[in-house]
Formats: structure tokens, C-alpha cells, sequence
């Protein structure tokens, strides 16, 4: 974007408030040109990406349970707050205060409302919603964090006036059509997403933790390797991969990242001072779709008596037919090392995001189960080609889908939950999202589990089950399906697991945001609902409010 003489740099996107702790926060803009972007007296130049241009504003010193109101400066001129704004000030509100710690979470944002196509029915937004009745509450009952859990775009989904605005750069009747093709139109995708009022006004307040799904990167991302041999070959997936990472890396993956992480980041060291840091960015993130060891993706949040620890349950895949593993072993590893490291630290409350639930529907989990016997035992073979036809036509990916990885996750959690790691935590929550629904389960067996493990699933924000889907997962929980499958599962001699759970409440469907109120030891899980029309204005009620410890 040339830059001219005399106009003042424009804030095109944000603030987003992302890692915060007791003593730190960092903040992240879009701009409209080169400039110094300012906060709480902290100045950084901002750094470019194929003509789009960011910063990432580092700010310490603070003080543990402080509260404190920034602006945004964009050479030396205030750009945030708007003027005339409904909202609050945005405030860095650091960890450390008394009382309970409160997490906002949910996944599968589609667009905006306004921007969404209104044939297509979505019924209101629930992030918007929550915006809109948090700004009208006191400052002490808002969240402390929010975790997003996938697909906060869809590259594969697109609105109306994203396809007019693709139209005008290229050719949509060649592949890959109506979807992201490159970095240029998913930096679109991201403003059609964070660019309204609501949700931007959340983002400057929330501290935000996020990690993707395979909307954002093109629907079935890293199923099978039958999937990649599909599709990895054609000429457009290089620009779409390399588009789909760069962009995650740029809007989502640096604002999980601590100070000290930053300070460690070799690629975030080396972009300081380029004016276009994209050609190290596509070079980084061709790595990092070929070799799963790369780069990684997961991360750790430290909030003071909870630890977050969210796992990348899609790009580290290892999908040999024989060992197929939803993480490989080096990012396995350290998984299970970070839950040894909170239990040695006395966390109260282990959460574990994972985009895809590790607890499913028992019939689901069983067809999923089924599904991967069949392609490891027939690979190659008629039978083998029409369970993985299935498995891609079904999204059979889930955990599930994954056995030795499933069964790995349950001996981490058996063992650290009997207190064979230390002291045991009183919840190990697994939060997800992806099946638009929601429902909490408890894993009931095996015995003698100090801590409760509950998988607790919210989704979407603002999307829509086919009613296909409602129907199928409204059964998956019901006792006559799981017997039918489970009859299957022993006809085609699928492994058995000492692993059992029951369906604590749920399912829900429209759109839904859920809420952990974690004290002490003791933790619950809030869940609200908007109506499944524009009927009330798009407001929230209270469905669940469950004990979970």
C-alpha cells in the first residue's frame, strides 16, 4: 500500500488484547501503512506482510489485578478508542485479583452478521451477544479470558460480498473457486470477521487465546493421507496452505505467544526492521505443512490457579494408515510433560483445549473407531477405499478416529487424575468445539480418580447444524445407537478400551458461548443460548449451570 505524504496511518483492525499475565500484556494492530504504533507509553514500529502492514505492541511492568484503560496511538495520534463509542474504554486487566477467575469459550465463527448471507438463516450471533450484555454489566463480573477453538474463519465458506470482491481479482470458475486462495483474501476474511463493533470491542478488552481448525484452512484439512495424496498435488495448494498458515500466524499464532516465548522466536526475531516479511513467512509455513516438527502450534496459558495447555490436534498429524496418530510423538511428548509440569506446580484446574473433542457421542466415537479398523486393516484394498470414502464424506476425524492417540490422552489423564503425578488437580477440563453442539461429558471409568475429567464442547458461535446433523447426534447419545454400534464395533473386532463416559448434559444446538467460574477448587460450567431466530433481539439466556468439581 503506497504511503503519501501527509495523511495520517488509519487502524484498520484491532486492537486485539492477546497474552496477558500478572506483569504483562501484548497487544496487536492492523494498520493501513508503515508507523509507530504506541500503548501505555510502549513504541514499536510496525512490520510488513505482502503490502499489509501489523505491529505487536509488547507492554510490561504492570502491576498483578490491575485494571488499566489504554489507547492505541498510531504516530503520536490517538486512533483508539473511536470517538462516540458505545462501549467501555478498553482495559488491560492483568491476573493476580481476588476471587474467581472466569474463562468465556466456544469455536466455529462464520463472518458477521451483517455480512453473512441472509438466505442462508443463521440464527444470531452469540459472540456479538455476549459483547453487548458484557459492556452493559460492572467491570468485576466480566470474564477474565477468552479461548476461541477453530475456525475463526472459514476459507472454504464464503460470503456474498467476499466472492463479488474475489470476482474482481480472479477467475472463480478455476480452482480453487469460491474459497481463499492466498494471503490477499484471507486478510479479508479476518476484517469481515473481527471487523464489527461488538466483537471488536471484546477482542481489545478480552485477553484472547486461539487456535485453528480446518475451516481455516480448506474443509477435511489433514484427514488421511489419502487426503493429502488427493489434494496436496494440485497447482493452487501451495498458495492456499502458504496463504491459509502465513495469515494464522499473523492474526492468530503471535498473540498466544508470551513475552518470553517472542523474546525465544527465532521467525518473530528475524521479521524485526523487514518491510515485507512474507517471503520468510511462506517459506516457514511450506515447512511446516510437509513436516509436522516445524513448527509447533500448541502453546501454554498460565492463570494462576488454572494452566491452560491448548494442543494442535490438526497440523502436527501423522497419517500413515499403520500409526496413525492425531499428534506424533515429539508434540505428544511435550503434551504430557506440560500436564506433569501444572500437577507439579499445584494447578487447581487443568484445562486442555483441543479444537476436536476427545469425548464424542458413544455411537460416533464407535463408528469412528470402526471406520479406522477398517482403513488399517484393508488399506489398498476395495473395502479400504470405500471406509475412507466414508471417513471423508462422514468427517470420521475426531480424536476417536485417532485410537492410539485417544487411548494415549485417557492414560495421561487416568494417570495424573489418581494422583500418580503429584497432587491431583480437582478438575481436568478438555474444552472443544467443531460439532456445532454443545454438551459436557465425564469420563466415569476407570476408578479411583482423585480429579473429575469433563469434556466440555460449545459450539458454534455463529453457525448452524444441518438438521441432519442435529438429528445424528441427538441418537449418538441414546442407548439404542451405541448398542447397534457397538455390535459392529465386535463384528469387525475393532480394539476395546477400558475407557468409559457418561453424557452429562446436553445436547444443545443454535448458537452458544460457554463459561468456566473457577475458585478454589471448586469449578462450574455456564452455558448461554441465543434463539434460533432473530425473534429477541439476539440475546443470550442461561441453559446449564453445572458443578463440574
Amino acid at each position: 500500500m503506497p504511503q503519501s505524504a501527509g495523511i495520517r496511518p488509519l487502524l484498520l483492525l484491532g486492537p486485539l488484547l492477546r497474552h496477558v499475565d500478572p506483569v504483562s500484556a501484548t497487544i496487536w494492530v492492523e494498520v493501513d501503512r508503515p508507523c509507530e504504533v504506541e500503548v501505555l507509553g510502549r513504541r514499536v514500529r510496525s512490520f510488513g506482510v505482502a503490502g499489509h502492514h501489523y505491529a505487536l505492541v509488547v507492554i510490561e511492568d504492570l502491576e498483578p489485578g490491575t485494571s488499566t484503560p489504554y489507547e492505541v496511538l498510531l504516530d503520536g495520534d490517538v486512533v483508539w478508542p473511536q470517538r462516540h463509542s458505545a462501549f467501555p474504554p478498553s482495559r488491560i486487566r492483568t491476573t493476580g485479583r481476588e476471587g474467581a477467575f472466569r474463562l468465556a469459550f466456544g469455536s466455529c465463527r462464520y463472518a458477521t452478521p451483517s455480512s453473512a448471507d441472509i438466505r442462508d438463516g443463521i440464527p444470531p450471533d452469540a459472540l456479538n451477544a455476549y459483547a453487548r450484555q458484557m459492556a452493559e454489566t460492572p467491570e468485576d463480573t466480566w470474564p477474565d479470558a477468552l479461548v476461541l477453538l477453530g475456525d475463526q474463519v472459514y476459507a472454504d465458506e464464503i460470503t456474498p460480498a467476499t466472492r463479488s470482491w474475489m470476482a474482481t481479482r480472479r477467475d472463480l470458475s478455476q480452482p480453487p473457486g469460491e474459497q481463499a486462495a492466498d494471503f490477499e483474501e484471507y486478510s479479508r476474511l479476518y476484517a469481515e470477521s473481527w471487523g464489527d463493533p461488538e466483537v471488536r470491542w471484546l477482542l481489545s478488552t478480552l485477553p484472547s487465546s486461539m487456535i485453528f481448525d480446518d475451516h481455516e484452512m480448506i474443509d477435511d484439512w489433514n484427514t488421511s493421507a489419502a487426503w493429502r495424496a488427493q489434494v496436496t498435488p494440485e497447482t493452487w495448494w501451495d498458495e492456499r496452505i502458504s496463504g491459509g498458515l502465513v495469515s494464522y500466524w499473523v492474526y492468530q499464532h503471535l498473540g498466544n505467544l508470551s513475552p518470553a516465548e517472542l523474546a525465544d522466536s527465532p521467525v518473530w526475531q528475524k521479521m524485526q526492521g523487514q518491510a515485507d516479511a512474507e517471503p520468510m513467512l511462506r517459506e516457514m509455513a511450506i515447512s511446516a505443512d510437509g513436516d509436522p516438527e516445524a513448527i509447533r502450534w500448541s502453546y501454554v496459558r498460565h492463570w494462576g490457579p488454572a494452566r491452560l495447555v491448548m494442543v494442535d490436534s490438526r497440523a502436527g498429524r501423522v497419517l500413515d494408515e499403520q500409526r496413525r496418530q492425531i499428534l506424533d510423538d515429539r508434540e505428544f511428548d511435550w503434551v504430557e510433560s506440560e500436564l506433569s509440569g501444572a500437577v507439579r506446580d499445584g494447578v487447581e484446574h487443568l484445562l486442555i483445549g483441543t479444537s476436536l473433542p476427545w469425548l464424542l457421542p458413544h455411537a460416533v466415537h464407535d463408528i469412528e473407531r470402526w471406520n479406522e479398523t477398517l482403513n488399517k486393516r484393508h488399506h489398498g484394498r476395495p473395502l479400504g477405499r470405500l471406509a475412507e470414502k466414508l471417513r471423508q464424506a462422514a468427517d470420521l476425524e475426531h480424536w476417536a478416529a485417532f485410537g492410539h492417540s485417544f487411548e494415549r490422552m485417557g492414560a495421561a489423564l487416568v494417570s495424573l487424575a489418581r494422583g500418580e503425578r503429584g497432587r491431583a488437580p480437582a478438575t481436568a477440563l478438555l474444552l472443544s468445539g467443531d460439532v456445532h453442539h454443545a454438551y459436557a461429558a465425564e469420563l466415569v471409568r476407570p476408578g479411583g480418580l482423585s480429579t473429575r475429567v469433563h469434556q466440555l464442547t460449545v459450539s458454534p458461535l455463529h453457525n448452524q447444524a444441518p438438521h441432519a446433523i442435529e438429528i445424528g447426534f441427538r441418537i449418538g447419545w441414546s442407548r439404542w445407537a451405541r448398542a447397534i454400534t457397538r455390535g459392529i464395533g465386535r463384528l469387525a473386532r475393532v480394539p476395546g478400551t477400558e475407557l468409559a463416559w457418561e453424557k452429562q448434559a446436553g445436547p444443545f444446538f443454535g448458537n452458544e458461548i460457554g463459561e468456566l467460574v473457577l475458585q478454589g477448587r471448586d469449578a462450574r460450567f455456564l452455558l448461554f443460548a441465543g434463539a434460533r431466530a432473530e425473534d429477541d433481539g439476539g440475546h443470550l439466556r442461561k441453559v446449564l449451570d453445572m458443578p463440574l468439581s
